[in-house]
């Protein structure tokens, strides 16, 4: 029998020895991916990076500081981000449990007869059972570490989507003020149009028009009022939008858009840091992506370490009281062991499968990392060209309006004296109202490409902020 446990042990030592040399390697996170040395649209000037941190503050506009701050608290999006926090750092807690001992307790108490020449007793105990996994070969650890990096990108996640509404109803915002104002333009076009078509009907009736011309008005002026109300739609649409995203009631919230209608929101400059490779600290979503990268590489870890023997100690200790017939008695009880190993022999090829699916979803998130660093890039570099388009179209439209403003005025006062057409007063107020609509949303693009670059910096996010915990409120940001 002695020779037998020794054979035992020796061939046990052995395996485990084996076991050590050949274990698990853990993958290396893949590295930053390969960027540009520098940004190849031009920067945009005279801004500064920390301006990110209190962005909408800095807006000329306090109503849409407090709209983002409403829809943050309300968003959908949000209180799902802060469940999965939440959901991450229970499954970490667990993670982290499977590295100590596992202890339970027990009680009893049991009165009766143990046989039938016994007297009438009463038996108490309690114990505590302890059992721990000792975690040889880091599967243990490797879950840990998992669990450690999918609840930090959860907690990043929560920071990206609340860059995204912010994003979202500023977007929304800037769209409802734009059209406010192309409102006010439709509005007075319609007038003009309306006033011209009574001179002309007036003039029509004295014989100095002829009817085609007269006809001509009130066809002007009728498409005139259409477009009016469907101008009018379009905002009113736009205001139901930010009802939804803010939830707002609308009666409220076009009590607080009153105070600077048709007003577009002008944004201070953000500074761009003239490295690309600092998108790396300054967008959740990559952060993100890292942490699954992360995740994924000790998964694989993880499904490496299942492949080697399980090693387990475990031991209980217990007191006991006995009283029957006026005697007592009590002891204690206690034992240390088994030292059980489990060695995996043949599972049919399950944990060699498990080995290469954790290899399958790491290049997977590898992949996904890849893109998201590209993708990323990209939504500055559009950014920065619609910053840099807007600023060199915006000087030429506001001369377009000026100049077709001012060739209206004088057309509409030779028509007035009889020394122009019809046709010439309406083509001369047609180019003005293009021009004019055209600067709008010439404005309006401009403001949109600020949010975007804000978007696309990672609306000042830091590495730091992702230890917010679920359980707080939104910050504007």
């Amino acid at each position: 029998m002695t020779r037998s446990l020794a054979t035992f042990a020796a061939a046990l030592a052995a395996v485990l020895l084996a076991a050590c040399a050949g274990g698990p390697t853990r993958v290396e996170p893949l590295p930053a991916a390969d960027l540009p040395g520098q940004w190849q649209a031009p920067l945009p000037h005279n801004g500064q990076a920390a301006d990110l941190a209190r962005w909408w503050e800095q807006f000329d506009d306090p109503t849409l500081a407090r709209l983002v701050a409403a829809a943050q608290a309300v968003n959908p999006t949000l209180a799902t981000a802060r469940s999965r926090i939440a959901q991450a750092r229970a499954t970490r807690v667990g993670a982290g449990a499977a590295l100590l001992p596992q202890v339970d307790a027990d009680a009893s108490i049991v009165r009766g007869r143990q046989d039938f020449v016994s007297p009438l007793g009463t038996l108490a105990q309690g114990g505590v059972q302890a059992a721990w996994e000792i975690d040889l070969f880091g599967a243990n650890r490797a879950g840990r570490d998992a669990a450690q990096a999918r609840l930090e990108g959860a907690q990043a996640n929560w920071h990206a989507a609340r860059v995204s509404v912010a994003a979202e109803v500023a977007s929304a915002y800037v769209g409802l003020r734009a059209c406010e104002a192309q409102l006010v333009t439709t509005r007075t076009d319609a007038d003009s149009r309306g006033e011209t078509a009574r001179l002309t009907e007036l003039s029509a009736r004295a014989g100095f028009q002829p009817p085609a011309v007269a006809a001509l008005s009130r066809a002007s002026a009728a498409q005139a009022r259409a477009q009016l109300s469907a101008q009018q739609a379009q905002c009113d649409v736009s205001v139901k939008a930010l009802v939804a995203l803010t939830g707002i009631a609308e009666p409220a919230l076009r009590e607080q858009l009153a105070a600077a209608s048709t007003q577009l929101p002008q944004p201070a400059q953000i500074g761009v840091a003239a490295v690309p490779g600092e998108l790396l600290n300054q967008r959740p979503d990559l952060h993100v992506a890292a942490r699954e990268l992360v995740a994924a590489s000790a998964d694989v870890s993880q499904a490496r370490a299942r492949r080697w023997p399980r090693i387990t100690l475990s031991g209980s200790i217990s007191a006991a009281r006995f009283e029957a017939a006026g005697v007592t008695g009590d002891g204690t009880l206690w034992s240390l062991g088994p030292l059980a190993v489990s060695l995996p022999l043949f599972d049919g090829g399950t944990r060699a499968a498990n080995v290469e699916a954790a290899k399958a979803r790491y290049d997977e998130a590898a992949a996904s990392y890849r893109a998201t660093l590209r993708g990323a890039v990209r939504e500055v570099e559009e950014a920065l060209v619609q910053l840099d388009a807007t600023a060199r179209q915006t000087e030429d439209a506001r001369i377009a309006v000026e100049g077709y403003e001012a060739s209206f005025k004088a057309t509409d006062a030779r028509f007035r004296g009889g020394l122009a057409s019809l046709f010439e007063l309406e083509d001369a107020r047609r180019s003005a109202a293009q021009a004019n609509s055209q600067y709008i949303d010439l404005q309006r693009q401009r403001v949109n490409a600020w949010i975007a670059l804000y978007r696309a910096l990672g609306g000042g996010w830091t590495p730091a902020d992702h230890s917010a915990s679920a359980g707080h409120e939104p910050v504007v940001k």
